[in-house]
C-alpha cells in the first residue's frame, strides 16, 4: 500500500475512516498530561487532530499528500494546529527522546520492515514516555477475508501478535496488552467484527 493507494483513498471530501478519533486512543489519552506526541501514519488526521484539541503538541507523518491535506482541513475545522510531515519510515527526521508520547493507531508496515520500524519509532520516546497502540492482529484474517469492510491488510506478515509487541517494545513496562475480538465502526473502511491488539506501555527510564 503505497502513497498512490492512500492518495486515491483520501482524495474525496468524505473522511475514509471518519472524523472521530479512535476509541482506545480517547480512553488512554484521558489519563495523560498533554505534552509532545507523535502520530506515525496519521492518514487524514482524525487522531492527531483530536489530541491537539486536548492541548497536545502534535507531530504527525504519513506518505499521503491527500492525507496531509485532509488532516490540515480537519485541524482548521476544529480550530487547532498540527505539525504534519510528508514522510515514511525509516526516512523520518525526529530525534531520540523527542516525544512524551506516541500513538500507533492502525499503522502498518511491510513484514520485512515491521520490526526495524517499530524499534526505530520507540527511540523517539523519552524515558518514561508512553506508547498507545491499536492495530489488527493476525487473527483478523478470519474477518477481513470474508468482509471487505472489516479493513486491514490481508498479508499476515503485516498484522500483529502479542509476542511481536513484546519484542518490538522490549524496553517498555507493559501497562496493558491484550488481543480482543470486537466490532469496530470507523468510517467506510473499518466496519464489523475485528481482531485487534491493544497495548499501552511506558518506556523504562534506564533504556
Amino acid at each position: 500500500m503505497d502513497a498512490k493507494f492512500w492518495d486515491e483513498r483520501y482524495k474525496t471530501d468524505e473522511y475514509a475512516y471518519g472524523e472521530m478519533p479512535n476509541g482506545y486512543l480517547v480512553e488512554k489519552l484521558s489519563g495523560l498530561t498533554p505534552g509532545k506526541i507523535l502520530f506515525p501514519a496519521d492518514g487524514e488526521g482524525r487522531n492527531g487532530v483530536y489530541a491537539a484539541t486536548l492541548g497536545w503538541d502534535v507531530y504527525s507523518f504519513d506518505q499521503s499528500a491527500e492525507g496531509k491535506r485532509k488532516a490540515e482541513l480537519l485541524a482548521a475545522k476544529k480550530g487547532v494546529t498540527i505539525h504534519y510531515d510528508l514522510a515514511e519510515m525509516p526516512a523520518v527526521n525526529y530525534q531520540p527522546g523527542e516525544f512524551d508520547a506516541m500513538a500507533l493507531i492502525y499503522a502498518f508496515f511491510s513484514g520485512d520492515n515491521k520490526a526495524a520500524n517499530h524499534k526505530q519509532l520507540a527511540t523517539f520516546l523519552k524515558p518514561g514516555g508512553i506508547v498507545i497502540f491499536e492495530a489488527y492482529s493476525k487473527r483478523h484474517l478470519q474477518y477481513n477475508t470474508v468482509n471487505s469492510k472489516a479493513g486491514g491488510p490481508r498479508d499476515e506478515a503485516m498484522l500483529f501478535s502479542v509476542e511481536e509487541i513484546k519484542e518490538y517494545f522490549s524496553d517498555f513496562e507493559i501497562l496493558e496488552l491484550q488481543e480482543q475480538e470486537l466490532e469496530i465502526w470507523e468510517g467506510n473502511f473499518h466496519g464489523g467484527m475485528s481482531a485487534v491488539i491493544r497495548f499501552m506501555g511506558r518506556k523504562k527510564t534506564n533504556s
